[in-house]
């Protein structure tokens, strides 16, 4: 059952960033739907005193100063990247690439090899399986509910992901 619940949980969480861009894409709507309500309050008041003209003068030099902003802050960490990337070898860029896949395949490698050995040691110890009922307890210990947990979670992440990422 936690191997079912952990495998689900697993391919929710690799939905989980399109998910939070949804939130998030509700809540930036919402905060601009404050502000352009804001905005049109001042400009009313602004209007009423003479300053429609300074006021959009004024917005226009605020959205000016925002866009530059943001487009040096994204310039600025590509050229970081670049600038990291370009110096090191082909293998470094290769290998940070690798970072999260080889961390799980050395995880699901080692999972597979304590599960050999002690499949192994079970086997060349006689008397310990002596019928049906011993075989399913030393199963038991050999592929413990915890284990199939966190491999259903990287199975359900690594490939879970790939429906979310067509949608």
């Amino acid at each position: 059952m936690l191997t079912i619940i952990s495998t689900l949980l697993g391919i929710v969480t690799s939905g989980l960033p399109k998910l939070l861009d949804f939130f998030q894409s509700k809540q930036d709507q919402k905060h601009e739907a404050e502000l352009t309500r804001l905005q049109m309050e001042r400009e009313l008041a602004m209007a009423k005193e003479g300053f429609a003209a300074q006021a959009q003068v004024e917005e226009i030099r605020k959205e000016q100063v925002a866009m530059q902003t943001a487009a040096e802050g994204i310039k600025s960490a590509h050229e970081h990247d670049k600038a990291l990337m370009s110096r090191a070898s082909v293998w470094i860029v290769n290998l940070n690439g690798l970072v999260r896949p080889t961390v799980t395949f050395l995880f699901v490698l080692e999972l597979i090899g304590i599960n050999i050995f002690l499949c192994y040691y079970l086997l060349n110890q006689p008397g310990l399986i002596s019928d049906f009922d011993s075989l399913m307890t030393y199963i038991d210990v050999i592929f413990t509910s915890d284990e199939l947990s966190m491999l259903g979670a990287i199975i359900g992440y690594w490939f879970g992901s790939r429906g979310w990422s067509k949608k």
